[in-house]
C-alpha cells in the first residue's frame, strides 16, 4: 500500500497539469473501483476548475470551484500517468513504458492544460469520491485521522499525549491512523530504527508520568520527519506497484536501513548487529535487536 511519501510524490507530479485547470472531460470507464462510483460522479467533475491539489494522510484531495472536493486513494496498485494531447510527455519525462496495460485505465480526466490524466488500477483497491467541502469533517473516511506527521502541530508533545497510557507496542501505535496519519509499515520500521527504539517497546513509554514527552518521543519525531522528507525527495519507494506520475520508479528503497534487509548487517555505526524480521500484528517487522531498545 503506498504510504505518505508515495502519495505526496504523486501529488507533486499532478499539480502542474491539474491545479488551476478545468476538467474538460471526465470519464469513469467502469461502474466501480473498490467502491461504486456515485451516480453523479462525472457530472460533479466535468467542467469544474481544480483550484487546489492537496493531500491528507494517504488521500489526494482536489478542491473544485463548485465547493466540492474530489477525494482519491491509490489503493494497492493504483497509479496516475500524465499524457499531453499531442502525445508528448508532459511535464518533463511524464510517460509510462509501453508495457503498461491500458485495460486497467479506469478513470480519465482531460484537462484544459492540454493533459490527459489517467488512473490505472489493476487490482481495483483504489477509490474516488466527490464530497462537499463543508461536509469533510463528517466524512467517515477522514474524520478519525490523526495529525499529519509533517505538519506543524505534530511534535513530541502531541505524540506523547496520543500514546499516554497505551499498552500496545510502539509500532502498533504508529500504524494507528488516529495517532498519526499517513504512516505505514515501511516508514514506521525505518523511523524506529533511526531513533534506536524497539518496535516491541510499549507506546506509553513515550510519555512521562506527568504526561510530558520523553527523550524517546523527541528522537522518534525527529526520525519520522527525516525519513519522510528523505523518501519524498527520492520519489518514494518502488515496491511492487508504486510509480511516480512520470512512470519512473521511486528510489528510497535503496536507502532502507532495515526494511526488507533481513540477515544483513545493521548500518548503525559501531553496532555490529544483524537485521532481523518477525511478524507483528500481521505485518513483517524489520529491526536490529542490538541497537533498538
Amino acid at each position: 500500500m503506498p504510504e505518505l511519501p508515495e502519495v505526496e510524490t504523486v501529488r507533486r507530479g499532478l499539480q502542474p497539469v491539474m491545479e488551476g485547470a478545468k476538467i474538460v472531460v471526465a470519464e469513469a470507464r467502469r461502474p466501480d473501483l473498490r467502491f461504486p462510483f456515485q451516480p453523479d460522479f462525472v457530472a460533479r467533475l466535468q467542467g469544474q476548475i481544480v483550484t487546489g491539489l492537496g493531500r491528507r494522510a494517504k488521500y489526494l484531495m482536489a478542491d473544485l470551484a463548485s465547493g466540492d472536493v474530489l477525494l482519491m486513494h491509490l489503493g494497492m496498485s493504483g497509479s496516475f500517468r500524465v499524457i499531453k494531447s499531442d502525445n508528448e510527455a508532459a511535464p518533463g519525462e511524464f510517460h509510462y513504458p509501453k508495457g503498461k496495460d491500458s485495460a486497467h485505465d479506469h478513470v480519465l480526466f482531460r484537462m484544459s492544460s492540454g493533459a490527459d490524466i489517467i488512473f490505472n488500477d489493476p487490482r481495483r483497491f483504489g477509490y474516488m469520491k466527490v464530497i462537499a467541502r463543508n461536509a469533510l469533517e463528517d466524512e467517515p473516511l477522514l474524520r478519525d485521522l490523526g495529525p499529519e506527521p509533517l505538519g506543524n502541530e505534530f511534535d513530541a508533545a502531541m505524540l506523547a499525549h496520543s500514546c499516554e497510557g497505551k499498552t500496545t507496542s510502539l509500532k502498533a501505535a504508529l500504524l494507528d491512523q488516529r495517532v498519526v496519519a499517513g504512516l505505514g509499515n515501511i516508514y514506521v520500521c525505518e523511523a524506529l530504527h533511526r531513533s534506536h527504539l524497539s518496535p516491541r517497546r510499549i507506546a506509553a513509554t513515550l510519555s512521562t508520568r506527568k504526561g510530558e514527552p520523553t527523550d524517546h518521543a523527541k528522537r522518534l519525531v525527529g526520525a519520522i520527519h527525516t525519513v519522510l522528507n528523505d523518501a519524498i525527495k527520492a520519489g518514494g519507494s518502488s515496491l511492487r506497484d508504486h510509480r511516480q506520475t512520470s512512470g519512473e520508479l521511486g528510489y528510497f528503497q535503496h536507502s532502507f536501513k532495515v526494511y526488507d534487509r533481513e540477515g544483513e548487517k545493521c548500518t548503525t555505526p559501531r553496532c555490529g548487529g544483524t537485521v532481523k524480521r518477525f511478524n507483528q500484528n500481521g505485518r513483517s517487522t524489520f529491526w536490529c535487536p542490538k541497537c533498538q531498545k
